[in-house]
């Protein structure tokens, strides 16, 4: 079984905002890597391509078997994405932050 996987234009917005956080944080470096960013988006995806064969191997978020968090490696740390399976077709990220981060709940 294959799943769709859809981001709400929230979800859309947050990783626009983590990669500007990155990009920004390694322009301020006098040693900083510019390609950071593009390679901790690829990072994102890349993990987020584990929900389109097994979304219910993550962890539950919620009450519901159907909220669940997907945990996505990065360096020393990394990201965790929230989605919901919607149906037996589709998966739907809501949000995206760093491990470092507020919850977004």
């Amino acid at each position: 079984m294959s799943y769709s996987v859809l981001l709400t234009p929230e979800a859309q917005n947050d990783l626009e905002r983590l990669f500007e956080f990155v990009l920004e944080h390694e322009m301020a470096r006098d040693d900083g890597d510019l390609s950071l960013a593009e390679e901790a988006l690829s990072a994102i995806q890349a993990g987020m391509k584990v929900l389109e064969r097994f979304p219910f191997t993550c962890r539950k978020a919620a009450g519901t078997p159907f909220l669940r968090e997907l945990v996505i490696p990065f360096g020393h740390t990394g990201y965790v994405a929230l989605f919901e399976v919607r149906d037996q077709q589709t998966v739907v990220v809501g949000a995206v932050r760093h491990q470092r981060e507020d919850d977004y709940h």
